[in-house]
């Protein structure tokens, strides 16, 4: 039992075409949107020790004359 040309024919197009398609990822399959790596409660609670600190330390610096 032998495979028709015609049958052999389209197997090998099919094969060629994709042959040229490797490789190549189509831009749907990318992930796009805002997805931080962290969450909003991780975020919010660093900007408050950043910013607290600073806060912070320009009141001890205020109040110190200057001088640490």
């Amino acid at each position: 039992m032998t495979t028709s040309r015609r049958l052999a024919d389209r197997k090998i197009v099919k094969f060629d075409k994709n042959i040229t398609k490797r490789g190549f990822v189509p831009e749907t399959t990318s992930k796009k949107g805002k997805d931080y790596p962290v969450g909003p409660i991780l975020l919010g609670f660093f900007v408050f020790v950043v910013i607290g600190s600073s806060l912070f330390q320009i009141i001890r610096t205020a109040t110190s004359g200057g001088f640490a």
